[in-house]
């Protein structure tokens, strides 16, 4: 009889793509560079750069650093089984791939609803900003942000530790919970519930007051003067961005979870499953970089581009 630790998964969406693993093997390098390159360059130019040491810019650094812990998540493994001639994944490393993309997905939610906190309590409340976004409440925020999000994972993790399994074959690039638990004999009733409580959890703690601040900042802005309308967008646009990317990548997720997409080319529907890994951490720096006037400044006057700024 097999024990836990001698338990392995076959990550069967790789296939055998022949030569082409080294072409794939290179545009996924070449993405994991670019992604550790932007994220650090931005987290770097928010510490040394004393302008950048406001609520917003804080925020934006705890969201850089996510991104770069679920980025690491991913790609080291997908670099591995890309040039592998196995694919086979121990249940160690299996559930540890789980709890740190888990943990990424839930803190990204929280950073996000955080940040158009941040954004409704700045342009509705621009008097009293600096006297509710104290330092003691921006690190509790950041901290609240991580640490439910590894509360809650931890929970699955030690749902699933319990489950006996009746198959090994997961058709996915890396290991999600969701069908990890569906390969399960025993019950899974318990790790449904969980999984409901913490999605109803995060949807009305995240989605709902992120929807709500940004009523608030609409009703204010249209009997607002027209530069505080231009502030106002010039600081939301690139937030609202990020934010319905990121969405719209979990919810391809969720979706091919529930949902039978073999009728999907595999390319599609591997894209589509790793959109929110991959496009998220290379879409923000470079959105927040361009549309952002005092990071594209810092970041001019630290690079030497432009130093009249």
């Amino acid at each position: 009889q097999d024990t836990k630790n001698s338990i392995v998964f076959r990550l069967a969406a790789y296939g055998d793509i022949g030569q082409l693993k080294y072409c794939y093997f290179a545009l996924v390098t070449v993405l994991y560079f670019v992604i550790i390159l932007a994220n650090a360059l931005l987290i770097g130019l928010i510490c040394i750069e004393r302008s950048l040491h406001e609520p917003m810019y804080l925020f934006l650094c705890a969201l850089f650093v996510n991104q770069l812990y679920g980025s690491t998540g991913l790609f080291p493994a997908l670099m591995f089984y890309l040039l592998s001639d196995t694919h086979d994944i121990s249940l160690f490393y299996c559930y540890l791939q789980i709890y740190v993309l888990y943990s990424c997905a839930l803190t990204e939610f929280s950073n996000l609803a955080v940040m158009s906190y941040d954004r409704y309590i700045s342009i509705c409340y621009p008097l009293r900003y600096n006297n509710i976004m104290t330092p003691k409440i921006i690190c509790g925020l950041i901290l609240l942000s991580w640490l439910t999000s590894f509360f809650f994972i931890a929970i699955v993790i030690s749902l699933s530790l319990r489950l006996q399994f009746c198959g090994n074959i997961l058709d996915r690039l890396y290991c999600d919970n969701y069908s990890v638990v569906k390969l399960a004999c025993s019950n899974t009733m318990l790790n449904n519930i969980w999984g409901l409580l913490v999605t109803v959890v995060y949807v009305s703690c995240t989605i709902f007051p992120t929807i709500y601040s940004y009523v608030r900042i609409l009703q204010i802005c249209l009997k607002s003067s027209k530069e505080t309308k231009q502030k106002a967008f010039n600081t939301c646009t690139p937030h609202i961005a990020s934010m319905l990317n990121f969405f719209f990548g979990w919810l391809f997720v969720i979706l091919q979870g529930r949902y039978e997409t073999a009728d999907l080319p595999p390319v599609l529907r591997t894209i589509l499953f790793v959109y929110f890994l991959i496009c998220p951490p290379i879409f923000n720096p470079f959105m927040y970089g361009i549309r952002m006037v005092k990071i594209r400044h810092a970041c001019n006057k630290v690079l030497g581009l432009n130093p009249e700024t």
